[in-house]
């Protein structure tokens, strides 16, 4: 394989954004069903079409080699993936060489206190959790079959691992405005940081989408009725707009792809497991990687395949939700993690 360094522009889009931020799909199945992601009786990729491990490390490897310094793994649940420690002990190359400045995944947590420790070994040193609720019956509902018990483990290893902690709510009109404050509590009682994301319209997941959406402006304004919210400039590398919490010291970081989206500064894109790059989550436009990774054993045409893509980038998206409307993109979440 080729490691030749990248050059200035190698992976700058042609609005001017530099793209340093991977977030790789290893597969696109997942142990949970979640309402605003995937419908109950999904149908997942034939194996055969995923790309193996080694080809994972190969396409990961060519955009550090390019200049990427953070790299997300994701599914569905990434953790669900035969041989994902394997693909994480061998990225950590690229951290002890310092091309890479961070190796990290976004779980549901189901898996996490079998893996917590070995993730800590292979050089992670943070992980989101997706958490919507604490309420084990709200729970079972929202994922259609997960035990809020064994993600609890999940998130109580990796804090005794070391990991720092981000726990993910989607906003959820009738769940997150009811737990709100518990969740605040739960969360920065225990070091951790809290995100809100507002629920997008991708994929049919068998609901109508305006029964589920939650404005973040209207969350907020419900969490400053009883705390004070100090907005800084602080950031984690994604699209979260943070504010501190001046009674608990922790942070809550606002998603808001839907009311106020920040497309100007995306500094990401997103790889399917089927080697399918997207530039934007809200748009169709999709580039193949999986043909010219498998052309050659050169990366000469992978890398030429990325910088297209890179160029491709669009502007931005523009995601609407109405009464009965059908999704936006039929890709569901599980295909990118979101």
């Amino acid at each position: 394989m080729s490691a030749a360094a990248p050059s200035s522009c190698a992976m700058m889009d042609l609005f001017g954004r530099r793209i340093t931020y991977v977030r790789l799909s290893v597969t696109d199945r997942c142990d949970l069903r979640c309402v605003y992601c995937m419908s109950d009786d999904m149908s997942f990729l034939p194996r055969d079409q995923v790309l193996s491990i080694e080809e994972l490390d190969r396409l990961a490897s060519a955009f550090v080699a390019l200049g990427v310094r953070k790299l997300r793994l994701t599914g569905g649940e990434p953790l669900v993936r035969k041989g994902i420690m394997d693909l994480f002990a061998g990225l950590s190359r690229h951290l002890a060489s310092g091309q890479l400045r961070e190796l990290t995944l976004t779980t549901n947590g189901t898996q996490l206190a079998r893996h917590a420790e070995e993730l800590a070994r292979h050089g992670v040193r943070r992980v989101n959790v997706s958490l919507d609720t604490l309420d084990a019956d709200r729970f079972r509902a929202l994922t259609r079959r997960g035990t809020l018990a064994v993600v609890m483990d999940g998130i109580r290893a990796a804090l005794d691992a070391g990991l720092k902690v981000k726990i993910n709510a989607v906003a959820l009109a009738g769940t997150t405005d009811r737990e709100v404050f518990d969740l605040i509590d739960f969360t920065h009682s225990r070091g951790m940081d809290l995100t809100f994301i507002e629920t997008m319209p991708l994929g049919d997941v068998g609901v109508d989408r305006i029964d589920q959406y939650l404005p973040l402006d209207r969350l907020r304004a419900q969490i400053e009725t009883r705390l004070t919210l100090l907005d800084t400039p602080e950031q984690t590398g994604g699209p979260a707009r943070y504010a501190r919490v001046e009674e608990t010291g922790g942070r809550i970081g606002f998603i808001t792809p839907m009311t106020h989206n920040f497309c100007e500064s995306c500094n990401r894109v997103r790889v399917s497991a089927t080697g399918i790059l997207h530039s934007c989550l809200g748009q169709e436009e999709a580039h193949d990687l999986k043909t010219p990774l498998r052309a050659s054993p050169s990366d000469e045409l992978l890398h030429a395949a990325i910088r297209t893509a890179i160029r491709a980038k669009p502007k931005g998206h523009d995601f609407v939700i109405t009464r009965n409307g059908g999704p936006a993109l039929s890709r569901h979440m599980s295909a990118l993690g979101g």
